[in-house]
């Protein structure tokens, strides 16, 4: 597997039944990790403002429901910067399996979480103790699992494989709007206010259990073990990103804004506006919620197979363009209460953050030398969402409440299209050779 700068791929690759092995347990892994994510984010739209914030008023609760979903967004650097240093210094798998376990009990933790009612003031507090360690292992997942899979892929595919942990996104969320849906489908609005919310935290016990066995069975990927072997490792990986690669550093933060912002206001944010502003129910919401996951997770997976082919560059240019035209009429559609077209703006927007985010992990990887991928990786991943998706259903929220109109937002999505389109006009694609070279020193 050694490889110099400027040199051909290696020849040899991963047997087929370890690459799928491989692929298996990232997406499995991110899937449970962003199912965990997500419910939580579903809780803050639905139950959370009168579970732990009876004292406020219907807006003020909510705002601080989604105020606790930021949070963990400041930990997210934390847990990159801890989990990069880790996973450069001693290996990519043992840091994902930590990562898997701190998020699933973090999770359960909210799950068994008593109420304001009962607790008094120490109950929010707990669970923003807990969403910061949420945020302190997403800070780190997604680094590693990305890795992992395009740095076992083959040569030319590297957009593909990579694109798998990716769709554990959009699954996740699937998932855990699934489990909310049918929760709230079996229960009396007063059982799920009650009770029933509980349910979908408890539940990942048995995912962490699942992901555990499958990322256990996994092999270190072959690249750090390359550098292992040739003692490349570096002692304070993220402090060479920052002195060397810090062009690197800010493009790939500016790439990621919009993505991160406006996957938000899909998984977050349309739930509660939904249902608040438009007088629709939540099972409508949650099924819309749905349908949009699906479209996201086709199109991110497709995202990657053309990145192979199209390149990275074209193939996010292609995204976020979409994305940005389609800022005003989303909420437009929205606005129109008529399912049908509720469900034509998720699937549109879809489109476009689906190609703005399956190659991320490809694109990630080849902007930073092997011993300080994971560093790099991880630090880029954090800042961009705290940038983009950490406040976004907070402020859409906000600027709602201000505006009285849903456009403030599209405005403010259209504002984050125009970061990443400067990112990836700024966005340095090597050449077929030369991303094949694949480069592991600096």
């Amino acid at each position: 597997m050694t490889q110099t700068p400027g040199s051909a791929a290696p020849t040899v690759h991963p047997p087929s039944r370890q690459l799928r092995r491989v692929i298996g347990a990232s997406l499995v892994g991110t899937t449970i990790e962003w199912y965990d994510f997500f419910v939580y984010a579903s809780a803050a739209g639905l139950v959370f403002g009168k579970q732990f914030f009876p004292g406020l008023d219907g807006t003020a609760a909510l705002l601080a429901s989604f105020a606790t979903i930021g949070v963990s967004f400041i930990a997210r650097p934390i847990g990159g910067v801890v989990s990069g240093h880790l996973g450069d210094r001693f290996g990519r798998k043992p840091v994902l399996v930590a990562t898997l376990l701190l998020m699933g009990l973090s999770t359960v933790g909210v799950g068994l979480l008593p109420s304001y009612a009962s607790i008094g003031v120490a109950a929010p507090i707990l669970l923003v103790c807990l969403r910061m360690l949420q945020g302190l292992s997403a800070g780190g997942e997604w680094g590693g699992a990305a890795m992992m899979s395009v740095e076992h892929a083959r040569p030319g595919r590297r957009g593909y494989y990579g694109a798998y942990p990716q769709i554990g996104v959009p699954i996740g969320l699937l998932l855990a709007n699934l489990v909310f849906f049918a929760v709230s489908a079996t229960t009396t609005p007063e059982q799920f206010q009650a009770w029933g919310w509980r349910i979908p935290f408890l539940l990942s016990i048995v995912l962490i259990v699942v992901g555990f066995w499958v990322r256990a069975r996994v092999a270190e990927s072959p690249v750090f073990e390359d550098l292992r072997d040739r003692r490349e490792r570096r002692s304070a990986p993220l402090a060479e990103v920052l002195r060397r690669n810090r062009r690197e550093l800010l493009v790939a933060i500016g790439l990621f804004v919009a993505n991160n912002m406006i996957g938000y206001i899909l998984i977050a944010f349309i739930t509660s506006y939904g249902t608040r502003q438009l007088g629709l129910s939540s099972t409508t919401m949650l099924v819309v919620g749905m349908i949009g996951a699906v479209a996201w997770g086709v199109f991110t997976l497709l995202a990657g197979h053309w990145s192979d082919t199209w390149g990275r560059r074209r193939t996010y240019l292609v995204g976020i363009v979409a994305l940005g035209v389609w800022c005003f009429p989303f909420f437009l559609l929205f606005d129109t209460r008529s399912v049908g077209l509720l469900v034509v703006a998720v699937v549109v927007l879809a489109f476009g953050l689906g190609l703005t985010y399956g190659q991320q992990a490809a694109t990630y990887a080849e902007m930073f030398p092997a011993p300080v991928r994971y560093s790099g990786v991880s630090f880029a991943y954090a800042f961009g969402a705290i940038l983009g998706g950490g406040f976004a259903p907070l402020l859409a929220t906000w600027l709602i409440a201000v505006s009285g109109t849903s456009l403030s937002v599209s405005a403010y999505m259209f504002l984050m299209c125009l970061v990443t389109l400067a990112a990836v006009l700024a966005l340095r694609e090597g050449t077929p050779a030369e991303r094949e070279a694949f480069v592991t020193a600096s």
